[in-house]
C-alpha cells in the first residue's frame, strides 16, 4: 500500500494524463476513419530510429545511476514519485524503474540489439544497489552517500545486526515493488546467461529471504524485516469475527496477511516465473503454498470472496484508516486470476473449486445503475462494485472524504473524515472505494475455456511478459500489434530531445506547504482572500518561479517503446 493522499501524484496529473491518452485515442480512430489527414506510415527504419532515440535520451539524460522515478518537469529540473523525488533518489514502485527496465527489455526482444539488454541492464544494477539487508526493496533508492547508512543497503556493507531491528527499512511486497524488482533482475539475469554475478547473487538472495519470511499457512506479510516465528502464525481456515470496530484501531498491520494491492498474487506469480527460469524446485513449492493459503482464505457463504488483509485467527482486519474488515469486490478478481494462472501451470483442479462461487458473488453484488450517480461512481466503469462489503451483510462500505495537511519535515494529518459510511456521496479520492467489475464477465468467459481444456496445452509461453503476468490474457496475436500509421502518430509526438511531453503538474522541489481540501475553502494571503473548491490542493513552495506545467511519464515512456517494440517484431 502507498503512504495516503499527500504523497499521491497530483489528482490534476492523472486527469491531464487520461486526457492525453484520449487525445492520442482518438487521433489514432479518426486517422483511420478518415476525418484527419492521412498521414504517411512509418517504416520500420523510422520505428528503430525512434526507439533508439527515445531511449537514449531516457537513459542519457533522464536516468539516476540507470533508475527512474514516476514524473519528471520537462526541463529535468525536478523529478518525483509517489515516496521520493530529487535527483539523489529513484522509485521501485512498478511504473518507476521495474517498469522501465521491462521496457527495454521489450526493446532488446524485439530488436536483439544489445544497446537495449546494456540499459536494461543498469536499471537491474540500480536495483542491486538498492536492495535490503531484509532481502527485498523499500520504495525508494538513495543514492546520495551521506543518506545511505541509515538504509541498510547490502551492497554498501551494512547488513549487521542493526539491519534486522525496526529501525531499518523494511522489505515491502506492497504495490508489487519487491516482487516487480525481482522479476527485472530475473529477467535480466536470464538474458545475461547468468554470467553476471551481481544480478544474479541480489536474485538469489531476494528469492531466498522469501521463502524465509513466507508464513507456515503460505502466505507473505505486506513487509518485514526479518523472518516471522513460525509458531506465532497457526494455520487456519478464513471466518467472520463475532463483532469488529468500526473505528480504526491504528494498529500495525505489517504482518497481516496480505491481499491488498494484489500482493500475494504478485509473489505467488514471482515465484512460479523464478521456478521456470532457475529451475529451482522450491520457488514452485512456494508458490503452490501460496495458492493453498488462497484456498484457506477464501470467505464462507454468504460472501466467498477474500479480504484485503487478515490477522492471525484468519478473520478480516482493518489495516489503513481507510481499509476496513471487509470481504472485496476488488482484489477478488486478482486471486481469481491467480488461480487460474497457478492451474495452468500445476493442472491441479483444487485451483479452480472456489471459482464457480466466487464469481457468483462478485455478480450479485454488483451495485444498481444510479439514476444520478455521484463524483465516485462517475469514475469507475460500470458494471461498479464496492471495494469494500460489510462483513455478513454484504452492503457497500465507502470511507467519508477528509482535508489533510502537511509540513515540510512533519508528517501529514488528516482535519476531518476518514470515516466508515453506507453512502458515497462524500468519499475519499486518492484511494478507490469503489472498483469496475468490467472484467467480470471475462473471467467467467476465461474459467469457462480454462475448465474444459486440456491441461496439458494450457501451461502459460516460456517467456512471461509484464510485470503481473497473471492478471493478464493471453498476449495478442501480431495481427493486434499498432499500425504503421498509429506508430507515425507517436513518433511525430515526440519532441527533438527524444521525449513526449504532456501536460500536467508534479510541483517542485522545497515544497513547504500541502493542503487538500475535502469542501470549498478559502486561503488569505495578504489580507485578501481566494477560494479554494472541493478536491483541490494547496501548495506552498519556496522562491519565485512557478512548478512547470509540462512533464514527462515514465508511463508514456514505457509504453510508447512497448509499442514501438511490438511494431518492430511483427513489421520484418
Amino acid at each position: 500500500m502507498g503512504e495516503a493522499a499527500e504523497n499521491k501524484i497530483h489528482r490534476r496529473g492523472a486527469e491531464d494524463a487520461e486526457k492525453m491518452r484520449t487525445r492520442r485515442v482518438l487521433g489514432w480512430v479518426a486517422v483511420a476513419a478518415g476525418l484527419l489527414p492521412a498521414q504517411t506510415p512509418a517504416s520500420r527504419e523510422e520505428a528503430g530510429r525512434a526507439l533508439r532515440k527515445a531511449v537514449e535520451f531516457y537513459r542519457g539524460k533522464v536516468s539516476t545511476e540507470g533508475g527512474y522515478h514516476f514524473y519528471y518537469a520537462a526541463d529535468l529540473s525536478y523529478g518525483r514519485s509517489e515516496h521520493g523525488e530529487g535527483p539523489t533518489q529513484i522509485e521501485v514502485q512498478r511504473e518507476a524503474t521495474p517498469g522501465v527496465g521491462m521496457a527495454l527489455l521489450e526493446a532488446w526482444y524485439a530488436t536483439g540489439d544489445r544497446y537495449y539488454l546494456g540499459v536494461a541492464r543498469d536499471a537491474a544494477y540500480a536495483l542491486v544497489r538498492g536492495q535490503l539487508c531484509s532481502g527485498g526493496w523499500d520504495y525508494i533508492i538513495e543514492f546520495d552517500a551521506a543518506k545511505r547508512d541509515s538504509k541498510f543497503y547490502r551492497a554498501d556493507g551494512r547488513c549487521t545486526s542493526e539491519a534486522a531491528g525496526d529501525k531499518a527499512p523494511p522489505t515491502t511486497l506492497d504495490d508489487n515493488t519487491t516482487q516487480g524488482a525481482l522479476r527485472l533482475l530475473m529477467r535480466v539475469d536470464r538474458e545475461l546467461g547468468f554470467q553476471d554475478a551481481k544480478i544474479h547473487d541480489a536474485a538469489q538472495f531476494a528469492l531466498d529471504s522469501l521463502l524465509k519470511t513466507q508464513y507456515p499457512n503460505g502466505a507473505w506479510p505486506q513487509r518485514y524485516r526479518r523472518p516471522a516465528d513460525p509458531a506465532l502464525f497457526p494455520v487456519k481456515k478464513a471466518s467472520y469475527p463475532e463483532s469488529w470496530s468500526w473505528k480504526w484501531p491504528g494498529a500495525n498491520y505489517q504482518t497481516h496477511y496480505t491481499f491488498n494491492d494484489n500482493t500475494i498474487s504478485d509473489a505467488i506469480d514471482l515465484m512460479l516465473e523464478a521456478a521456470r527460469i532457475y529451475n529451482e524446485p522450491r520457488y514452485r513449492s512456494a508458490a503452490e503454498r501460496g495458492g493453498g493459503f488462497i484456498l484457506l482464505a477464501q470467505m464462507p457463504e454468504p460472501q466467498p470472496g477474500w479480504a484485503q488483509q487478515y490477522d492471525l485467527d484468519m478473520h478480516p482486519s482493518w489495516a489503513r484508516a481507510f481499509e476496513p474488515p471487509s470481504v472485496t469486490g476488488g482484489e477478488t478478481q486478482g486471486i481469481l486470476r491467480t488461480l487460474m494462472a497457478l492451474y495452468r501451470e500445476t493442472g491441479d483442479r483444487k485451483y479452480l473449486e472456489p471459482i464457480p462461487r466466487a464469481l457468483a458473488w462478485l455478480q450479485r453484488s454488483a451495485l444498481p445503475p444510479a439514476e444520478k450517480p455521484t463524483e465516485a461512481r462517475r469514475r469507475v466503469r460500470p458494471p461498479v462494485l464496492a471495494r469494500f462489503y460489510e462483513l455478513k451483510t454484504n452492503k457497500p462500505l465507502y470511507v467519508t472524504k477528509g482535508s489533510r495537511a502537511s509540513i515540510r519535515g512533519g508528517s501529514s494529518v488528516n482535519l476531518d473524515g476518514y470515516e466508515l459510511s453506507y453512502s458515497d456521496e462524500s468519499v475519499i479520492t486518492h484511494y478507490g472505494v469503489l472498483t469496475s467489475g468490467a472484467d467480470v464477465e471475462a473471467i467467467a468467459r476465461d474459467y469457462e475455456q480454462i475448465a474444459a481444456a486440456d491441461p496439458a496445452r494450457l501451461r502459460r509461453p516460456e517467456r512471461l511478459h509484464g510485470l503481473s503476468p497473471w492478471s493478464e490474457r493471453e498476449r495478442p496475436a501480431r495481427s493486434a500489434a499498432p499500425s504503421a500509421t498509429q506508430v507515425r502518430t507517436m513518433i511525430d509526438s515526440m519532441e527533438a530531445r527524444g521525449a513526449w511531453i504532456e501536460d500536467g503538474r508534479i510541483g517542485k522541489a522545497d515544497r513547504l506547504i500541502s493542503l487538500y481540501a475535502a469542501r470549498d475553502m478559502v486561503v488569505s494571503i495578504g489580507g485578501r482572500t481566494y477560494p479554494v473548491k472541493e478536491n483541490e490542493t494547496v501548495e506552498v513552495f519556496q522562491g519565485q518561479q512557478p512548478p512547470l506545467e509540462k512533464v514527462i511519464r515514465s508511463a508514456t515512456f514505457s509504453r510508447n517503446v512497448e509499442m514501438l517494440s511490438a511494431y518492430l517484431s511483427a513489421v520484418k
